[in-house]
């Protein structure tokens, strides 16, 4: 996780308190060996085995922070379930093609249905400046030391990229398949990017993010001819891994499977009435 996640400064908490209780003069000899007294180790048939101590700090930070977010993440859902808005929670590795599939999508839905984005990154504004322009209003989030969005940051933001014409939000989240994953925003549905260079692995190895995930898009499909991407074990995996997910498969770039997407989204708002 992050700086603001709270996991570096439980960190920073533990060890510290591991410094205090330890912090003071040692007037005996130390001629005893310190790995065999070093807290979570003992020796069997002369090797040396070691027990990681329980983060039990870290956890309660994580958990109390994660309690806070939550609570904020259902007022996000009352307000925008008030104003009959289907919002979207767009969640990839970077580089899976997020930016491109929103701008390809918001040129789909132009003068159809009336869209918000909120872009997340670390860094500068550049997504939000390559959706300006087409229908949607677009607010960035800069998160600075975050690697995700949280409920706060995106509850700031909503009465100034959301007015009463909205039906569609879409939040693209920080390029991360860790963070992201354990933080509600308020949305209505959860979207989860694989884009074929990344493998067909991912799901096994970042599950949480597959597990919650509504829809997954497998993206990039153009590229699939020049890659060793497995479609079959891609599928199997994802579906091993939350075997209720919807799959679509598509490419942003030449447009193959973007009906599906475009359908899905235009039911989906038809359903808020």
């Amino acid at each position: 996780m992050c700086e603001t996640c709270g996991c570096s400064d439980a960190l920073n908490h533990t060890h510290h308190d591991h410094d205090h209780d330890h912090d003071h003069d040692h007037d005996h000899d130390h001629d005893h060996d310190h790995e065999d007294h070093f807290h979570g180790t003992h020796t069997h048939d002369g090797h040396t085995h070691f027990h990681p101590p329980t983060p039990t700090r870290s956890v309660r930070v994580e958990n109390d922070i994660l309690a806070v977010n939550h609570a904020v993440a259902e007022t996000n859902r009352r307000w925008l379930e008030r104003y009959r808005i289907h919002a979207i929670n767009l969640i990839s590795s970077p580089g899976s093609g997020k930016t491109l599939l929103l701008e390809k999508t918001l040129k789909r839905l132009q003068n159809r249905i009336p869209t918000a984005v909120i872009v997340g990154d670390l860094q500068t504004d550049l997504d939000a400046q390559r959706l300006q322009g087409l229908g949607a209003r677009v607010k960035q989030i800069e998160t600075v030391n975050a690697c995700h969005l949280d409920a706060e940051r995106v509850s700031q933001v909503l009465p100034g990229v959301i007015d009463e014409t909205t039906r569609l939000l879409f939040i693209e989240n920080v390029g991360n398949l860790v963070c992201p994953a354990a933080f509600d925003l308020g949305e209505t549905e959860r979207v989860v990017l694989l884009s074929t260079p990344e493998g067909e692995d991912k799901p096994l190895k970042y599950p949480v993010p597959f597990i919650k995930a509504s829809m997954v898009l497998v993206t990039k499909t153009d590229l699939a001819p020049h890659l060793t991407w497995k479609r079959d074990a891609c599928l199997d995996a994802l579906k091993r891994v939350n075997p209720s997910t919807t799959i679509l498969e598509l490419s942003a770039l030449t447009g193959e499977g973007m009906d599906a997407w475009i359908h899905h989204l235009e039911q989906a708002v038809r359903l808020k009435g």
